[in-house]
């Protein structure tokens, strides 16, 4: 089961997706700006939050559970939103979707290509602190600046740290994600081109999207835009939130 939390109840329906290691909370100010004009849904992806567990965590299947949710739901019609890995499932549900059901698509900073693994050490971070259940957030802290030391990123991932019985665990299904790490780098399934207007935006410093992958870009979305928000790496819409909503909101007027 797919778990979300909805942002006003008025205007076009909006689907947030997170990105690896993420969930629905890391959207909740941006959400709350978007609901002044679009009903939005973000989501949790399985293994992820309060999502079910998914083995094998290809993007198809990601997407089909995400498309079923908004079966579910009685999203008929909606406009799609994905960040990084999010990027990616919301690239594959345009594939694999009725044509009229996503009416607009933004893919932020990811492109449909295979990427080289980047996360394998924070993975191993991950997999102790719940091997452990250190007893504070301090504890899951020094664990993991074992395997990550870039403090920022210590912290967005400890965002996920949640009270058990026996310490502090994470809302991930780190197992599952590290079996299905080697797909998740890998690009979505896309047969054929896909007409939905797109827009990806890129983080200026962030090299997640090159200009080496515009070709492959254009062949899936013949109709893709691009804009670079200036001053950004690849957490753009949290570094810069307002410039990053104002993008979204105009694409989607």
């Amino acid at each position: 089961m797919i778990h979300a939390k909805q942002y006003g109840s008025s205007g076009p329906n909006l689907i947030v997706i997170h990105g690896l290691f993420g969930n629905a909370d890391n959207w909740h100010s941006i959400a709350q700006a978007l609901a002044e004009q679009f009903t939005v849904y973000c989501i949790d992806l399985p293994n992820h939050g309060q999502s079910a567990a998914m083995t094998n965590a290809t993007y198809p299947n990601m997407a089909e559970a995400v498309l079923n949710w908004a079966s579910l739901n009685h999203l008929d019609t909606f406009h799609l939103l994905g960040h990084s890995m999010g990027g990616k499932v919301a690239m594959q549900m345009a594939s694999m979707a009725p044509p009229a059901m996503i009416s607009k698509l933004i893919v932020v900073d990811i492109a449909p290509v295979d990427y080289q693994p980047s996360h394998t050490r924070i993975l191993e971070g991950l997999m102790m602190i719940d091997a452990t259940q250190p007893a504070s957030r301090k504890e899951a802290d020094t664990i993991l600046s074992q395997y990550e030391s870039n403090l920022a990123v210590r912290q967005f991932l400890l965002k996920n740290l949640q009270r058990s019985e026996h310490g502090f665990k994470l809302a991930l299904s780190v197992k599952n994600i590290a079996d299905s790490y080697s797909t998740i780098l890998q690009k979505p399934t896309i047969e054929n081109a896909i007409d939905t207007p797109t827009l990806f935006i890129k983080g200026e410093n962030s090299d997640y999207i090159i200009a080496d992958y515009q070709s492959a870009i254009t062949t899936v979305f013949p109709q893709a835009s691009f804009k670079i928000l200036s001053g950004t790496g690849h957490w753009l819409h949290a570094e810069k939130p307002l410039p990053f909503t104002a993008l979204v909101k105009r694409f989607l007027a």
